[in-house]
């Protein structure tokens, strides 16, 4: 009988006994469900019902100074509980996958050394599969001119274009990897290019490090495009144009951090090349196709959910799936 022991520092040295004599994976929470849904909301609820931390994995919330177009959890709610993984970037930082998982378990194996429940946010569709994995993902520093060459290809001659030439040389990275996802696509490429080594190689898969609870929010569907549509006309009202004009002064239109819905359009808006009232349209579209490509998601890539309709008991049946999960009353 051997035994591997848990150390505080460092994502690779986070090892957890492998014999179930010395000590169970600690059990964390997984909250999904569609833009709008009221994640937020529940999520604040539980972990104050069972002495929780909140953890996002909602690549959008990374960044510092982008509060109001991606909906981020306001500092009167973040002192209400505390959250990790937001406002810990500028937004012109990249953030890796990687870099996600690595900052994301320290996150998770701090909040449960102290006794308290981790209670995972999603988010981004791969940094939350990764943590149900437990991926192991090698950072690999970013390669700029080759990213921007790829773009440009993609753009002059189609996103097929891209992925017909990863299919080729990666067909398992392909088939995992929406040909209509470009950013993603173009990722997968210039890991290749700058390695020498299949996209799909340099991602293994060691098992999950926690024990999860998985928990979705769901509403029917024209009860979540209303949510939505209140929502986008809310941030408009919040000052989203005010707060882009704000990030421009900093940051070049074309950075990473404006790719997320919302931004764009603002940016069109105070360029003159659309209405404000065009923008809001645009918007709400987008985020409708968006929260498609996530149910889909959910049914492919996210199994094992345990589905709770967004209505008037919700917070109860969750605090309770939780409060069995963990063996509390």
């Amino acid at each position: 009988m051997w035994f591997r022991f848990m150390c505080p520092v460092g994502r690779e040295t986070l090892k957890w006994c492998t014999s179930p004599m010395y000590k169970p994976k600690p059990k964390a929470v997984l909250l999904l469900g569609p833009t709008g849904v009221g994640k937020t909301a529940l999520s604040l609820k539980l972990a104050e019902a069972v002495n929780g931390e909140i953890v996002s994995a909602d690549s959008r919330l990374f960044y510092r100074g982008m509060d109001i177009g991606t909906a981020k959890p306001t500092l009167h709610e973040r002192k209400r509980v505390p959250h990790h993984l937001v406002d810990v970037a500028d937004p012109d930082e990249h953030w890796s996958l990687s870099r996600f998982l690595e900052a994301a378990d320290a996150a998770i194996v701090d909040i449960a050394r102290r006794g308290k429940v981790p209670i995972i946010v999603g988010g981004t569709g791969q940094f939350v599969r990764a943590l149900l994995e437990g991926w192991e993902i090698p950072e690999i520093d970013e390669k700029p001119r080759l990213r921007q060459a790829l773009l440009a290809l993609a753009e002059t001659q189609g996103s097929a274009r891209l992925h017909a030439w990863l299919e080729g040389v990666d067909p398992e990275a392909a088939q995992k990897i929406d040909g209509r996802n470009v950013r993603r696509t173009v990722r997968a490429i210039e890991v290749i290019l700058s390695t020498g080594r299949k996209f799909s190689a340099q991602r293994m898969a060691t098992g999950a490090r926690y024990e999860f609870i998985v928990l979705g929010l769901t509403l029917p569907r024209p009860m979540l495009y209303q949510r939505i549509d209140e929502r986008v006309d809310a941030m408009f009202a919040a000052g989203l144009l005010d707060e882009v004009r704000g990030l421009l002064k900093k940051y070049p239109p074309d950075s990473r951090c404006f790719s997320a819905i919302g931004y764009p359009q603002a940016i069109r808006v105070l360029k003159g090349e659309m209405t404000e009232g065009e923008a809001k349209i645009e918007i709400k579209r987008r985020t409708r196709v968006f929260v498609r490509g996530q149910a889909a998601w959910f049914r492919h890539d996210a199994p094992g959910i345990t589905w709770i309709e967004q209505d008037e008991t919700a917070d109860v049946r969750a605090v309770n799936a939780v409060r069995e999960f963990i063996g509390i009353r």
